[in-house]
């Protein structure tokens, strides 16, 4: 009802403008719903193309793409509205993602990496991806609050120190760099396994974990005292430090959270994946920050919704996936995906000097 409302209400204010402003409000809708529109189109010429991709199957894979990059979206959206970013975040997933699998190798896998340690339960593990994501969100937050450095400048420093720890872990015990792969069934059944399907295409379980850490998150951003601090800080931390707001405090917890969220990514990704090495969770950040950006997470700092960000992920592997059906270039994918993060940045950085 109060969606019905808003639409009479803009119609009845459109209704109101002269010929030249009716012009002006087109251009300005159109502008600002660019990617959208964009969207459409390409969903349009590729099932054209190929009737495969609209089917029940390409569907349910669409959605277990994006659930498998919601939580390091979600985590790397508190970062922009702080008018910052974190490039250590794809790191941190592949840091998490071979210690997850690590610690879950079958015990009758011969190169096991813990050949002496115990299959560790699925939960221990979980805390334990969650503590080193944390931390290392913690040290970010703690050098950008503490010293006012920028978080380009500090999560560029982690996530060559974490690439670091990453490449000495995968070294331990005598696996010498090998891919970490042999996981126990129960781990995949877990992460991968599937209870319920559409038309006989299993959905996997890690979409529903996916949803339940979106909800959270929502909760948080939404119905808590850190989330409104979170987005005072993000407008004005000078206004938010007048009103009480302890700036330094909420920008570490805001990397905190975030670091975890990285690590819940590369617990998923572990099991996903199957085969896990020191190149898990290349560029992730770059996908997480497109889709942040796509769904009105601005970096004018202090806007952002969760449900945004949910549908800027949608829409962003909605465009890869159609290039894999478009039979496009593996090549040229990187070349699109650039063009749309310059173009959404664009759109972006124009709306907040329309608003100026």
């Amino acid at each position: 009802m109060k969606v019905v409302d808003n639409i009479k209400a803009r119609y009845a204010s459109y209704q109101e403008l002269d010929s030249r402003d009716k012009k002006t409000f087109w251009k300005e809708s159109l502008l600002n719903n660019a990617l959208y529109i964009m969207l459409v189109i390409a969903i349009i010429y590729t099932y054209t193309q190929n009737k495969q991709f609209l089917t029940i199957g390409s569907i349910v894979n669409i959605v277990s793409l994006s659930a498998a990059n919601l939580p390091i979206a979600c985590g790397i959206a508190g970062c922009i509205v702080l008018t910052g970013t974190d490039l250590s975040a794809g790191r941190i997933v592949g840091l998490t993602a071979c210690i997850s699998a690590s610690l879950l190798q079958s015990l009758e896998y011969p190169t096991r990496m813990f050949s002496d340690m115990p299959l560790m339960p699925i939960p221990v593990v979980i805390l334990a991806v969650l503590v080193v994501g944390a931390i290392v969100g913690w040290v970010n937050g703690f050098f950008v609050a503490k010293f006012n450095l920028h978080p380009f400048i500090v999560t560029l420093a982690t996530q060559l120190i974490v690439y670091g720890i990453l490449l000495l872990y995968i070294m331990l015990n005598g696996n010498n760099g090998q891919p970490l792969s042999g996981l126990d069934q129960s781990f995949k059944d877990f992460v991968t396994g599937s209870f319920v399907g559409i038309k006989g295409v299993p959905i996997p379980n890690y979409v529903w974990y996916a949803c339940i850490i979106v909800a959270l998150m929502w909760f948080v951003w939404n119905k808590t005292t850190f989330g409104k601090n979170m987005f005072a800080v993000g407008s004005n931390p000078e206004a938010a430090n007048v009103s009480g707001v302890n700036v330094m405090r909420t920008t570490i917890l805001v990397h905190t959270l975030a670091g975890a969220m990285y690590g819940l990514t590369g617990f998923i990704e572990s099991a996903r994946i199957g085969s896990n090495s020191a190149a898990t969770g290349l560029n992730y950040e770059c996908d997480a920050i497109a889709a942040c950006v796509i769904g009105g997470v601005s970096f004018v700092g202090g806007t952002g919704k969760i449900g945004g960000v949910v549908l800027g992920v949608f829409l962003l592997r909605i465009i890869f996936v159609a290039l894999t059906f478009l039979s496009i270039n593996q090549s040229l994918q990187y070349i699109i995906k650039g063009i749309i993060i310059l173009v959404a940045c664009a759109l972006d950085m124009r709306k907040y000097l329309v608003r100026k």
